[in-house]
């Protein structure tokens, strides 16, 4: 069957202007069928690895993230111009030990901001209210066994983030500390060759041995 010149012009004039653009060139959306990827920025390098503490869209979101997001830790990240800060909408002090510190020595071995910073800084803070000593007791094993667990951490920060946790919770409760060392101290002798936490982890130890009298000494 013969076909008319025009009608394969037309047909072939359509063919082109899918497969290219005004310049000629084929169209990169029309071969793949998706957009270009969008190129990181420079200064996407310069800010640490952040995650939005209110999305509900991860499916391996871990206890205390999603915690954090649902208003189960009453305070918030503010950003400073120099160094960050938490804003407590109720103060520390009129805070149960039991969960929302237990919470936070468990967020200890996070490795995403803004969970490190709120979890560190506010067990910081909560162990530096009055009274601490008498309200911390109660959940030792449990705050031990979050400490002991960012002390096994691969992650070097978290292990950095466990050995200051450990050393702030020694200087509240100090000789009561001693029979929870053993376990504690297990992972942390593991890292006693590493050149890097050698004057890091010494420091550390002395604190113990400072704080927790001669019991320990005899243990």
């Amino acid at each position: 069957m013969a076909f008319s010149r025009s009608a394969m012009t037309g047909s072939g004039s359509a063919g082109r202007r899918i497969g290219q653009n005004k310049s000629g060139k084929a169209s990169t959306e029309s071969l793949m069928g998706t957009k270009p990827q969008k190129l990181s920025r420079p200064s996407d390098k310069l800010n640490p690895k952040t995650v939005d503490p209110f999305s509900a869209t991860s499916k391996s979101q871990s206890a205390f993230a999603s915690v954090y997001a649902t208003g189960g830790i009453p305070c918030r990240l503010v950003h400073g111009s120099v160094k960050h800060k938490l804003q407590w909408s109720t103060p520390p002090d009129q805070l149960p030990f039991d969960p929302v510190l237990v919470t936070l020595a468990d967020g200890l071995k996070e490795t995403v901001h803004p969970y490190t910073f709120v979890s560190r800084v506010g067990f910081q803070e909560m162990l530096e209210v009055d009274g601490a000593q008498q309200k911390v007791l109660p959940v030792m094993p449990k705050i031990t066994f979050s400490i002991r667990a960012a002390l096994s951490h691969k992650d070097n920060s978290v292990f950095e983030g466990g050995l200051d946790a450990l050393m702030q919770l020694s200087d509240v409760v100090g000789p009561e500390l001693n029979q929870h060392l053993k376990t504690i101290l297990v992972p942390v002798s593991k890292r006693m060759m590493d050149k890097k936490y050698k004057d890091r982890i010494t420091e550390a130890v002395q604190r113990l041995e400072q704080n927790g009298g001669k019991e320990l000494l005899l243990r």
